[in-house]
Order: C-alpha cells, then structure tokens, then sequence
C-alpha cells in the first residue's frame, strides 16, 4: 500500500471488536496511522462522511487521511491506544469514582451536545444505516433482538401475542420523543479516545437522526463501567443543564423518557452480549452480562418504568432470577461449580463461563421412571422416584464412573485455580433422571471437597413450554 508517496515500514493488526471490520496500525517512517477494511460498503460510505463532516464543524474525530471505498479501505488518524474506558478501569476499577473520572464524563457530555445539536446540520442522513431516523422499525429491531438473543436463547416463557403487543406498545411510547437530532448510537467509553487530555471519538457510522436521550442512556449506564447511581444522576443534571443552554428542556419530562431508554439500551445490550458471548463464544462479553442485568433491576425495582407492558414486565423478571448470568467474574474468585439438569427437548444449557469447563452427561440411558404413570407429576426430588432409581444398579454404576470423570477435572481446577465449572446432566423431560444424577453429584461433590455447588433444575425453567 503507498501513502503520502511512501510504504509502510511496518504494520500490525489490531484487536478485533464486535464488528466484522478489520484494524491496522500502518507505520511510514515516525508517523502511524489507521487502516480500516470492511466488506460493508454501506458502513464505509457512512463513516467516511460523517467523518468529513464532523472535522468541517471542528468536532473531534479522526482526520480521514485517504479512503479507497471500491477496495473497502481508508486511512485515519491513529489516535492511540487509551480510552476512556481503560482510563477508568485504571484509575477506578471498582465503583469508586474520583472527580477526575467525574470531569471527563461531564466533558464526554458537552461534547455530546455538540454532536447531537450541530452534527445534524447538513449531515446527509441518507447515508446513516440501517435506517436515516430510529424510527418504530428501528426501535422494534433492537426489542426482537432482545426476544431472541435473550428471553429465547435462555428458555423464559412468554406469551408470544402479549409480548409482541406490549413491544409495540414500548416503541409507539418512545416515538413520543422529540427525535430532530443526531442520535451517535454507541455512544460509550470504548468509543472515546484520551488524547493531549481531550477526548476524541470513533464508532459513530451507526449514528442517525433520533432522540436525545439515548446516547445519554448509553454512556450514563454503560454495564462494564458500573458507574454508581449517583454519580448517574448527577451527570443527567449535568447534562440537562448544558442543554438547557442551548435549547429549552422540561427536566422532569426529560428524565421520565430518559429512563425509558435506559430501559431499551439496557435490553439490546443484553441481546448483544447474548449474541457475542453465549452464541458465538466471545467471552469478553460475558464479562459485563452480570452488570446489564443490576441495571436492569435498579429500573424495575425503583418503578422508573412507565408503561403498561405485563408481559414484558413479567419476562424480565426473570432474567433476574437466573442467577448464573448475575455472577461477577472474578480471577481471583474461588471454584465455582454449577450444576443442571435439563431436557434435552429444550437444548444443552449455555455454558455462561466463555471458556466452556465441564460436562454434559446424558441420562437417557438409565431406567425411566416417567414412564410409568404414578411417577409422570414427580420429579427426582420427590422420594418414590428417588427409591425407584437408587433401585437399578446401572444408575448407581452410571453414576461411580461419572464421579470419576469430575474427580479429574476438580483436582485440576483446585490445582490450578480455575474459578468455574459447569456440569450438566440431560434426560428426555429434565424432570426424573437429570434431576436425580444432579442431586447425587452435587452431594458427593460437597463431601469430598466441602464445596456447595450451585443447582439449577431445568425443569422449573421448562414450565408453560
């Protein structure tokens, strides 16, 4: 590749992110720069225009120093490697936020009001992708994007109609809101660049005209940072008062709708890290599950949701009950052993480690006891099914070899502290034998090792199927 009448030296590809573009870091004598690959020539075209318009309004964003978009590249200022993010998680990586990391968010949001207000003059929203204006179908996207990636991927019953009636009910809500602005769309501390101590942004090609409060809502409860809820709070009265200065603001109405979004970002973020890490295995985004999920809970349990959606209402309940995807992880943290049963009707349990440690034992070849009619209402807790299975000895001889294999892989976990190990067991309905043999191990394993595993029985999760 030639630049600037010059070839690269050297370059070095960069981390991936969640998008399918690729990253390079180009050096030409001293100077480096950022090369960019991308077969979405849609989002080539947004990006490299945003990019030149955003620089003629003085905003700070890279300079585009070449782009070649019939071969999907472009060349931008390489702006280096901290974000505000990894500032954060240095300067504060608990909740414990100074007023250095309070100063640069209250900077982040001036310059977001620049974005929002004066980044939509002679911007040509044409380009913005999917779709010039988060609009209903925009809004419904992301909201089916929760039912799948979230309430189907981890078997929470709901009731297809009144789901889909109340997610109707949400967006035509949110459509309510002025919406005249430029809405950036990713707008978080990943996306923010610390640089001669100023802040520069990327990421913006999904950017499209929309409402104020969702870039407000993605930076103020953004799941990995965990800012503490008052520190939100007061940056929201930060931000309405920079606002206030430039346009007219009803600070009640403001808020009311501003937690609605959060309410919205908070589900199509837990669709993507769904995506990202329970279907396609990235573990990185497993990472921050547990913290989308408290604010989700911080929304419900301070009735900051105004709308009348009991379907909805009643399957983000429980999302809250699941707790594997609300475990913290912890390097450092001890063993932590989970164990299921399931039906295999309904598919293997995920696996919410990301490095996928354990087991899945199949139970369907042991003696059934759900074949026979006094037995078919209980499950492997109940006493008769109990005495029924510790009757056949092939159950207990299924069971010794198991114990055997977990064995191996215990000590080598403790060994080596490893922090997390799932073992699942698997029969026709996930309700007798997979019970059972979890019950079993999870009680040999407490004697052995004085460790309590963590029980989930698919079988509460599968009512209402």
């Amino acid at each position: 590749m030639n630049w600037a009448g010059k070839e690269p030296s050297s370059f070095l590809p960069l981390p991936v992110s969640g998008s399918g573009r690729q990253y390079f870091r180009f050096r030409f004598d001293k100077e480096t720069v950022i090369g960019v690959w991308s077969e979405n020539t849609a989002e080539n075209d947004a990006f490299t225009h945003f990019t030149e318009h955003f620089r003629s309004l003085g905003l700070n964003v890279p300079e585009l120093f070449y782009k070649d978009l019939k071969n999907h590249l472009y060349l931008i200022e390489d702006l280096g490697d901290e974000t505000l993010y990894s500032w954060i998680m240095k300067l504060a990586p608990g909740r414990l936020i100074s007023e250095q990391v309070k100063s640069h968010y209250q900077l982040a949001l001036k310059h977001l009001i620049r974005f929002q207000l004066d980044g939509k003059e002679g911007l040509d929203f044409s380009l913005c992708i999917p779709r010039p204006v988060f609009d209903k179908q925009s809004i419904l996207w992301d909201l089916q994007y929760f039912k799948y990636f979230v309430l189907k991927l981890f078997n929470i019953p709901f009731d297809e109609q009144k789901l889909e009636d109340d997610l109707n009910m949400m967006a035509d809500v949110l459509l309510t809101v002025e919406n005249d602005f430029f809405m950036y769309r990713d707008f978080q501390s990943r996306n923010i660049m610390i640089r001669n101590e100023d802040l520069y942004f990327i990421d913006y090609q999904g950017g499209r005209r929309g409402p104020l409060q969702y870039d407000l809502a993605s930076l103020l409860y953004e799941a990995r940072v965990n800012l503490q809820n008052d520190i939100r709070e007061e940056l929201t009265d930060f931000y309405i008062n920079q606002l206030s200065k430039h346009i007219k603001v009803d600070a009640d109405k403001f808020r009311e709708f501003l937690y609605l979004f959060v309410f919205l970002r908070v589900l199509q973020v837990l669709a993507a890290y769904g995506l990202r890490g329970y279907v396609q295995n990235k573990s990185i985004f497993l990472r921050s599950y547990p913290f989308a999920v408290d604010n989700l809970e911080w929304l419900l349990s301070r009735g900051l949701i105004k709308l009348n959606t009991p379907e909805l209402k009643h399957a983000v309940e429980k999302i809250l009950e699941i707790a594997e995807i609300r475990e913290k992880y912890d390097d450092s943290a001890p063993l932590h052993i989970y164990i299921n049963s399931f039906s295999y009707k309904y598919g293997v349990p995920k696996d919410f480690s990301g490095h996928g440690g354990g087991f899945v034992f199949d139970c369907r070849v042991l003696p059934n006891p759900g074949r026979y009619p006094e037995y078919k209402d209980m499950t492997g807790l109940d006493e008769p099914v109990i005495k029924f299975l510790e009757g056949h000895q092939e159950v207990d001889d299924f069971l010794q070899q198991v114990s055997k294999i977990v064995d191996i892989s215990l000590q080598e976990y403790l060994q080596k502290d490893k922090n997390r190990l799932t073992i699942s067991f698997g029969c026709t309905g996930g309700q007798h034998r997979s019970v059972y043999c979890a019950e079993k191990i999870a009680d040999y394993i407490k004697t052995k090792y004085n460790i309590e595993p963590i029980l989930v029985h698919g079988f509460y999760r599968n009512i209402g199927k």
